[in-house]
């Protein structure tokens, strides 16, 4: 099926609406997002597309499949918006909307238990609840991980490591993931107690920025 994926797309003009050549060199978007924290570099442009009103380059025609197929987790948000609904598991099996932290100031944490990134920032997020809780932050982890023995597995992770803000599964029929557009983790979203998305990290991003997006939040 990838295959005639490929050949499909191969088969269709590459060029963005309005386009007539293709640059020689541009950074791919996918790319920039799947592979980071690595620094995009410019690429031999294979395709192109436009979203927008813009348009997008492409080091491969299976990246421009990527990208057509989902824009908004490949570009940059603009902020604010408005954040997902979506609904997430707890580790007791009780099922919550996102909706039930509004009015407070939420970071989302999309994470798993085999992503070494995910675990080498959660010594910060949990430095994050200790010290902002009380001023009105909720530091939320979303885990993706899969399976039957997900929540057992989490749950055992979250114990080890001592996470002692609140942990939900993304098992829902209409994952939390997909709804906020998460094409790599870890990621964050900074949301404001209107329910707006006023901030995203991902990659290779500084913890220190994050902490200054939440006090500036947090006293708004």
């Amino acid at each position: 099926m990838d295959m005639l994926r490929l050949l499909a797309a191969a088969l269709l003009v590459i060029l963005p609406t309005g386009a007539q050549t293709l640059p020689d060199k541009a950074i791919c978007p996918v790319c920039a997002v799947l592979e980071a924290p690595k620094t995009p570099e410019p690429e031999k442009v294979k395709a192109g597309s436009e979203y927008a009103g813009k348009p997008y380059y492409f080091c491969s025609p299976d990246c421009k499949i990527k990208f057509d197929e989902d824009p908004p987790g490949f570009i940059p948000p603009v902020f604010p918006y408005p954040a997902p609904s979506a609904s997430v598991l707890g580790l007791d099996g009780r099922e919550i909307t996102l909706k039930t932290y509004r009015g407070k100031a939420v970071l989302l944490d999309f994470w798993a238990t085999w992503c070494k990134p995910c675990e080498k920032l959660m010594p910060d997020l949990q430095k994050l609840h200790d010290q902002y809780a009380a001023k009105g932050l909720a530091v939320l982890g979303i885990s993706i991980d899969e399976g039957k023995d997900a929540a057992g597995k989490v749950q055992k992770f979250v114990g080890k490591k001592k996470i002692a803000y609140p942990v939900f599964l993304d098992l829902a029929e209409e994952p939390a993931w997909a709804a906020f557009h998460v094409k790599a983790i870890p990621v964050l979203f900074l949301i404001d107690p209107q329910g707006q998305v006023v901030g995203r990290w991902q990659g290779g991003f500084d913890y220190r920025e994050v902490e200054t997006e939440v006090i500036r939040l947090l006293e708004h």
